[in-house]
């Protein structure tokens, strides 16, 4: 059954009713040829699940009256920012929609001195981010997220290294690091959450990943002098659209998000 986003601010819990407006409307109305009387399915993006029976169908907003109301229980205990260097072509639209498939928390497109994309003007960056935003979306939205990840507007090495300074572990990977291990960086982690109460009890993991080319050696530096630790993905090459997925199911694993019963 398809899923619905819909604002807090529709959902008016004295009368047990849910308003749904925008885009869904028509796709409520018109693909799905619903009819009063059928469930929708809904969710508020602040961690709450709603089946609701339509009662009434407008031009351009659907009442909705809720007949049941679940905590949802798809998102990860484990808040993950990924900082994506911007890839060539449409590349980013598949590293935002696996992200999200995946569990990231928050994207922040990333110029960086190999970004081989030009990103000229505020036009420029409003088009491109309007688009990254709706494909994460239609993301959450089929693969039943709680929340819709948040999609930045593209910023600079400088200050995207900046908005990671709140994250208790920051994470780069590098084609030319030997020694540091993934492992051990998110098994130290997990063993500092446990002492803080949990995953929960942190503030997350920043991961970040360059574009074609990756990072130059300047750029690794100021990175590691701002706290990220440099980590190896193995022997082989990764492209930039496999390396950040790699990172966030193996971080995925590693929290107990994938195997609940190991935790």
């Amino acid at each position: 059954m398809s899923r619905f986003f819909v604002s807090p601010n529709s959902v008016d819990l004295i009368n047990g009713t849910i308003m749904i407006d925008g885009e869904d409307v028509r796709h409520i109305a018109n693909v799905l040829r619903a009819a009063p009387g059928d469930i929708v399915k809904l969710t508020d993006g602040m961690g709450t699940d709603y089946d609701a029976s339509i009662e009434h169908i407008g031009k351009d907003k659907i009442l909705a009256r809720i007949a049941l109301a679940a905590p949802n229980a798809t998102e990860p205990p484990v808040d993950i920012t990924l900082f994506q260097g911007i890839p060539k072509a449409d590349k980013m639209d598949f590293i935002i929609q696996k992200c999200v498939e995946l569990g990231v928390k928050r994207i922040v497109p990333v110029m960086t001195a190999r970004t081989v994309v030009k990103l000229n003007n505020a036009r420029d960056i409003e088009n491109k981010t309007a688009r990254w935003r709706r494909i994460a979306l239609e993301a959450a939205k089929q693969c039943g997220r709680g929340m819709v990840p948040l999609v930045t507007e593209p910023v600079r090495l400088e200050k995207a290294l900046v908005m990671a300074d709140s994250c208790s572990l920051k994470l780069i990977p590098y084609e030319e690091e030997r020694d540091g291990s993934l492992r051990r960086q998110l098994r130290q982690y997990g063993q500092q959450s446990s002492e803080a109460e949990g995953y929960g009890g942190s503030s997350g993991i920043a991961v970040f990943i360059g574009p074609e080319g990756g990072f130059d050696l300047n750029e690794v530096d100021m990175a590691i002098n701002s706290g990220f630790k440099s980590v190896t993905l193995g022997p082989r090459i990764l492209r930039t659209e496999t390396a950040g997925l790699a990172v966030i199911a193996i971080i995925m694993y590693e929290v107990g998000d994938v195997s609940k019963d190991d935790r």
